[in-house]
């Protein structure tokens, strides 16, 4: 039976959406190249954190994270951030600054946006930060999910990658969740760097072969399934960046054979034309049966966190009762128009997914 479609009440929950990861702080130079810039925005962001930002700033779902940051200049500019985001923090864990970061740090991620045939670039420092110590134990669990109740709970395999004991973390939290009736997602957000010196390719598909078990709920794109799960394509060009619908379709029926807990698959289709023009659309299997939205080709600005605000709206489709090709169509329209703006999380409303989902151009909106 599929849980997704079961989903608590809201009167009998505090919150619609919990996110379980972490939230660096972003330094984003702009127009300019990480190693060349004098100047650098900030921003905050992180997968999990990013679907639970844009359910609460765009489709008005109460929405809470857990995270942890060190308790010091920049942890607190996290937590402003945060805050201006609207995502709930009562259980944001504050560890203690041994002051020059031996211990305990606070995330950064360096973001440079692609141009043309220039793609974009990361460049993460996120060892030893707050998050990636929490161990079992750490969070009140049954607190969250049955004394003040959540619909939803969603975390993933960056999570999951960061810390020796957080895969155990991610498996405690999902019990607890389903415990009290709460539908459980997972996005396999599969990052190499975070692999390579916690055991490679072979370490990620034991953790999230092993996470994804307790999972309703699965996102990944294709280049995830093969790398943190051990699915392959049957034909994809070089780079994963076109798919054979049909042998995608085939890969997803021999992920939910082998996870018969999984009821729903959703994943991003992108093909990398240029940095800036990709074509964008989007597949998702539930109860048996394949949903698509074609891929169209879409201007992007910034992609980082376009599969997060996919993720988020796709989410909110189901959590409302809209069926699967509406929550695949809202989530392909609120990845494009997040993609349109810089940062990690959605600067768009939910008039213009609206707007957008019925086939709205560009025209200026007066």
């Amino acid at each position: 039976m599929l849980r997704a479609m079961q989903v608590r009440p809201a009167t009998q929950c505090r919150w619609d959406i919990v996110s379980l990861g972490e939230v660096m702080l972003r330094l984003d130079p702009g127009d300019r190249r990480i190693h060349t810039t004098r100047t650098f925005d900030v921003w905050e962001g992180g997968g999990e954190y990013n679907v639970a930002r844009g359910l609460r700033r765009c489709f008005g779902q109460r929405a809470a994270v857990v995270t942890a940051l060190a308790d010091n200049p920049v942890g607190r500019l996290v937590e402003d951030l945060m805050l201006q985001g609207g995502v709930d923090l009562s259980h944001l864990i504050w560890r203690k600054a041994d002051g020059v970061g031996r211990q305990t740090r606070n995330g950064l991620n360096f973001v440079e946006r692609g141009f043309g045939p220039r793609a974009a670039v990361g460049c993460s420092d996120r060892g030893q930060t707050a998050i990636s110590q929490l161990k079992p134990g750490d969070v009140d669990w049954p607190s969250i999910f049955e004394q003040e109740g959540a619909r939803w709970f969603h975390t993933g395999g960056i999570f999951a990658a960061l810390g020796v004991a957080t895969p155990d973390v991610a498996a405690e939290s999902m019990a607890a969740a389903h415990a009290a009736g709460t539908v459980v997602s997972y996005d396999l957000n599969y990052r190499p760097s975070l692999w390579d010196g916690a055991g490679g390719q072979q370490r990620a598909r034991e953790v999230n072969r092993s996470v994804v078990r307790n999972v309703d709920v699965l996102f990944g794109n294709e280049e995830d399934f093969s790398a943190a799960l051990g699915f392959e394509l049957d034909a994809v060009d070089e780079g994963f960046q076109k798919l054979e619908t049909d042998s995608f379709k085939a890969m997803i029926e021999r992920v939910v054979k082998e996870f018969p807990n999984v009821s729903t698959v959703a994943t991003t289709l992108r093909t990398a034309r240029t940095a800036t023009v990709n074509g964008w659309g989007a597949i998702c299997y539930h109860e048996g049966e394949f949903f698509e939205v074609a891929q169209t080709d879409v201007e992007v600005f910034d992609r980082v966190g376009g599969g997060d605000s996919f993720a988020s709206g796709f989410i909110h489709g189901l959590m409302t009762g809209k069926g699967p090709q509406w929550a695949l169509q809202c989530g392909v329209s609120h990845g494009a128009l997040a993609m349109s703006t810089p940062g990690d999380t959605t600067m768009v409303t939910l008039a213009e997914v609206e707007r957008v989902m019925k086939g709205a151009g560009a025209r200026i909106a007066r």
